[in-house]
């Protein structure tokens, strides 16, 4: 009788301890987040893509694909947007990955310092495709925590992506499509004398001008350089056409003219207003009451030569203008919208006179 209750007491242990096991092994992992070890933004959603919104601390860029395939950028009076900027943002979410899975409990998501940083994707019609919210770096400073729509759930990527909210700074600066090798001859301007034309017959032939001064020959690397300035004019910042400084600056126009090998001619036009020096107003000098009183009520003023004073008034903003004799080019429309400003020196850099185009020829 003792071995048979011994038997039931060690089978009942057996079954409780079994049971004890079960109530208390661990639980599973939850199931890996696909997303984990991938791209942050895959090439399909991107080609999708027909509006792009970059936002960062209550400022806004946003960006917009044209029926002809071309970008712009909506919130900068919807000029042309600079496509390689654009590239390298979508290479950048496509080169980082989601490195882990952080957590999806409310608490420690409100450490992570989910605000307003955030990139996001639409199609044609609007509809949200992909959108990333980013929070705080880490504290080494090797990536951000991140997190999708609006998904209750905190990932960590070791990405580096610059939330550019300059809308300026999103738009293609470059004013001239056109390039050195394509131009066969340049009309310069000068503000004494008439201009000099400078031509050649293919892109590797010499430069010649029409009617050289007597003993001087084209200095042909200033022709080129020149060329360089032109073709590469950026614009560095706009304003609304009606400025008094764009107006003013119209009153002084240097324009030059390049036509390329397939008979297309730009016209470039800079200029600004020019310094101007103006003599001062002369000024009383409060002295000199006090001092004739003292001498006297009979006493007469000394007169004082008075000194003038110039006043010099700086050089304005440089501003541009191009047109294509083509009429459909998208520089003519462009010139509509914006007066168009460039740095000083693509100005100053110019030839200034026709003399520096030449140089004496050695004596045989």
């Amino acid at each position: 009788m003792k071995i048979r209750n011994l038997a039931l007491a060690v089978a009942l242990l057996a079954v409780l301890s079994v049971v004890a096991y079960l109530a208390n092994r661990p639980q599973p992992a939850p199931p890996a987040d696909p997303r984990v070890g991938r791209a942050l933004l895959d090439p399909d959603t991107a080609s999708k893509a027909a509006n792009i919104v970059v936002a960062d601390q209550g400022k806004k860029v946003a960006l917009a694909r044209a029926p002809d395939g071309t970008w712009r950028v909506s919130s900068y009076y919807d000029l042309p947007a600079d496509f390689d900027k654009i590239a390298r943002l979508v290479q950048d979410l496509n080169e980082a990955k989601v490195d882990r899975f952080v957590t999806a409990n409310p608490e420690r998501l409100s450490r992570l310092e989910f605000k307003d940083s955030r990139i996001a994707l639409a199609d044609a019609g609007g509809k949200e495709l992909w959108s990333l919210t980013l929070g705080k770096s880490s504290d080494s400073g090797n990536g951000r925590f991140i997190r999708f729509g609006d998904e209750t759930k905190a990932f960590f990527s070791g990405m580096h992506v610059w939330l550019d909210t300059d809308a300026k700074g999103w738009a293609s600066a470059q004013l001239l499509s056109v390039k050195p090798d394509d131009v066969a001859k340049v009309e310069v301007p000068f503000e004494a004398g008439a201009p000099v034309v400078v031509s050649r017959t293919k892109k590797d032939a010499p430069w010649t001008a029409a009617e050289a001064p007597a003993g001087r020959k084209l200095l042909a690397e200033k022709v080129s350089s020149l060329l360089s300035t032109l073709t590469s004019l950026r614009f560095s910042d706009t304003t609304d056409p009606k400025d008094a400084s764009a107006a003013e600056a119209q009153k002084h126009m240097r324009t030059f003219r390049l036509t390329t090998f397939a008979g297309t001619t730009l016209t470039v036009s800079l200029g600004r207003k020019p310094e101007e020096k103006k003599l001062k107003p002369p000024v009383a000098d409060a002295k000199e009451p006090l001092a004739a009183l003292a001498k006297g009520a009979d006493a007469k003023p000394e007169a004082k030569p008075i000194t003038p004073e110039i006043e010099t008034i700086p050089a304005g903003p440089v501003f541009v203008e191009v047109s294509s004799s083509e009429s459909k080019a998208p520089v003519n429309e462009l010139m509509t919208r914006r007066a168009f400003q460039v740095e000083e020196y693509s100005f100053t850099a110019l030839p200034q006179k026709a003399d520096e185009l030449f140089e004496a020829e050695k004596a045989k």
